[in-house]
């Protein structure tokens, strides 16, 4: 059924950073949300997964209101601003820990195709804090997917990664797209989210504009 947004507005300190936003996202579908800082495209994220709720209007998934009832989406996989894990303990480790929470999905298995995925196969036994920058964004990204959500949000996916791991992103996220999923990219990247989304959505000061491919 897919994600509807109806008249979404959400204040802060008086200020409105999202100004009355109705939208449709669908399963099978990829998103880019593209807007430069300030534009509103994190709080809009933060706001389709229920990490925060609308002042007004609401967001629906698959008919069911976040805030209302339910408290966030069923399956959502996230990596939203930098994204933040336990430097005494190995990549692999961390991973564990927050598959932990949902025990029918913490498997060796996933944990390491997770990070194959994103080309971290060879630093599972590493510790987080050695990582490079571009190896924390990596593994940022894997624990957005490992658990194969219906609803992957990625904010900047490509922030801290070179070339060669910015080719992987756009891999994976193709790789990721499926008939029962919704995938939403915001990067400020034109070139990067033409090259991976269906539809690309511009976000100017708390309003979206669709733009279609």
């Amino acid at each position: 059924m897919g994600m509807i947004l109806e008249h979404v507005t959400k204040e802060l300190n008086g200020r409105k950073v999202l100004n009355d936003i109705s939208a449709v996202f669908e399963e099978g579908h990829v998103y880019g949300l593209r807007g430069y800082n300030g534009s509103g495209k994190t709080m809009l994220l933060r706001v389709l997964c229920g990490l925060m709720y609308p002042t007004e209007g609401r967001v629906l998934y698959d008919g069911k209101e976040l805030g209302r009832d339910i408290e966030f989406p069923e399956s959502v996989g996230l990596l939203i601003e930098n994204p933040a894990f336990i430097g005494n303990l190995s990549a692999a480790k961390n991973l564990e820990l927050i598959l932990s929470l949902n025990p029918k999905s913490c498997t060796e298995e996933r944990i390491e195709h997770a990070l194959s995925s994103v080309g971290l196969a060879e630093a599972g036994k590493l510790r987080y804090s050695r990582f490079s920058l571009g190896m924390k964004q990596r593994l940022g990204i894997a624990a957005a997917i490992m658990e194969e959500p219906r609803l992957l949000i990625l904010d900047e996916p490509t922030n801290a990664l070179d070339e060669d791991g910015i080719k992987m992103a756009a891999d994976l996220i193709r790789d990721m797209k499926s008939p029962d999923r919704i995938i939403i990219v915001a990067s400020h990247e034109k070139e990067f989210l033409n090259s991976v989304a269906d539809e690309v959505i511009e976000m100017r000061e708390g309003r979206i504009q669709t733009d279609e491919k």
